[in-house]
């Protein structure tokens, strides 16, 4: 009897696609979302390592030019009011607020270290923002994919025993199907979560570490715009 439980099983066909297609409809929209969750997560990932080795390039060629001894008005001069790296935004936001504080006579109006510091620091906010578009994403489907591939399980599980109990059998050929399909709902939710939190913890502390150099930067340049107005 044993044996020809295990026959009858070993018939079955076990591969992830053939899993798939015999799984209820529940479970087909949990493998689904977590198998979109998956790809999605890996084009923001790729996506990030793109944008922030650019974003370091365009920095390190930038903060160069700005230490070249090129003078500021000069550099502002070619680098235009709304340039396209993320470093040339913030300078050309605190040159642009820099100008804007002469008044017709040459002078100064007042306050303009203050409002040169916020002008840069709204900069450095957008381009936090876009440097940290979609991260949200990763630290989402890192916690929630175990537990919806867990549903998918649970669900799975449940509609073995419903077979159990109709077909009135515990052989292996009636059992085994409906717990694998459910277990390749728990295994596609750690495939989608692993590399998201681990992808979000490295990406997180690089953004961190671009941002602090433009911080860095933003922090240098007014110290120097204030050189200029104590002199």
């Amino acid at each position: 009897m044993e044996a020809e439980a295990i026959g009858l099983a070993s018939d079955v066909d076990f591969s992830v696609t053939a899993l798939f297609w015999r799984a209820t409809p529940t479970v087909k929209i949990v493998m689904l979302m977590l198998i979109g969750a998956s790809f999605w997560g890996w084009a923001i990932i790729v996506q990030k390592f793109i944008n922030y080795r650019a974003a370091r390039r365009e920095a390190e060629e930038f903060d160069r030019l700005f230490w070249s001894g090129e003078p500021l008005d000069e550099l502002f001069d070619k680098v235009g009011a709304d340039p396209d790296g993320a470093a040339q935004k913030i300078f050309a936001a605190g040159m642009s607020e820099w100008r804007r504080s002469h008044r017709d006579d040459g002078q100064l109006i007042a306050g303009a270290t203050a409002r040169i510091d916020r002008s840069m620091d709204v900069a450095i906010s957008k381009q936090e923002e876009k440097l940290n578009y979609g991260l949200g994403f990763l630290a989402t489907t890192g916690a929630t994919a175990p537990f919806i591939g867990l549903f998918g399980t649970v669900w799975g599980i449940k509609h073995a025993f419903e077979q159990i109990a109709i077909s009135q059998s515990t052989n292996l050929a009636v059992v085994a199907p409906g717990i694998a399909e459910a277990l390749v709902a728990t295994a596609l939710g750690l495939v989608a979560a692993i590399p998201a939190v681990i992808f979000y913890n490295k990406l997180s502390a690089d953004s961190d570490r671009i941002m602090s150099g433009y911080e860095a930067f933003a922090d240098e340049f007014t110290t120097i715009l204030s050189r200029q107005l104590d002199a």
